[in-house]
């Protein structure tokens, strides 16, 4: 009898479990063990090198190797539930690193245009908010910024043709058009290379007079330094 309870028991674990994103081994968890080691390694030994005017940027992990692939996932292969560890990793190296530990920010995800977020079925820089937020405590804006018009793919673009892309690209959001956040705003996305996208998004709330404290990102593609 208790064979064939741990036969049935070992048979349901085999069919609960799902596929690493990554690598296709069979986990229980978003990633498989050795993804998920490997992912780890990639995370930046000082988050804050990048915290600096004009946009303070908090960056979790180097954008490359793989974690640009867990992100690619994420994004264009259907796979939400990458953004839960992502988001974690990074709230606990706020928690642990924080360059501003006396502020308790709002936190507001770099939104989608309404067309690709309907096409994408899921806002990543959300979901990633969300498991932030899980770990840190800090409040969820999830409309405190809008997406007004759709642009281009910024992957090959220069730096001005990137801005010019972005230019007038969001608006203040539902959340904060009526009522405007009596705190600092913390922006969430998933990477950060040009700062063009912040700088759009920034100078949006700015314009609106409400304070940004800067950004944070699962991974950046500058250097330290």
């Amino acid at each position: 009898m208790h064979t064939w309870i741990k036969n049935l028991t070992g048979l349901l674990n085999l069919f609960l479990q799902s596929h690493c994103p990554l690598c296709q081994r069979a986990t229980s968890q978003e990633f498989c063990h050795n993804c998920t080691r490997q992912l780890q390694k990639c995370q930046r030994q000082d988050p804050i090198s990048l915290w600096q005017e004009p946009i303070p940027v908090f960056g979790w992990g180097e954008y490359g190797g793989p974690v640009k692939r867990a992100i690619a996932a994420m994004k264009y292969e259907n796979q939400p539930q990458i953004a839960r560890p992502l988001g974690h990793w990074l709230g606990e190296a706020w928690l642990l690193n924080s360059p501003s530990r006396d502020s308790r920010p709002v936190v507001v995800p770099i939104p989608l245009h309404p067309s690709k977020q309907k096409q994408r079925k899921y806002n990543q820089a959300a979901l990633i908010a969300q498991s932030f937020c899980e770990i840190t405590g800090l409040k969820l804006k999830l409309n405190g910024l809008a997406r007004v018009r759709e642009t281009e793919a910024q992957f090959g673009l220069s730096v001005s043709k990137r801005e010019k892309n972005l230019a007038n690209a969001f608006a203040v959001g539902q959340e904060f058009s009526d009522r405007p956040p009596n705190v600092p705003v913390l922006l969430v996305d998933d990477i950060y290379t040009t700062g063009a996208t912040a700088r759009s998004a920034v100078q949006t709330l700015r314009q609106y007079g409400i304070v940004v404290l800067g950004l944070v990102a699962v991974a950046t593609a500058v250097k330290d330094g």
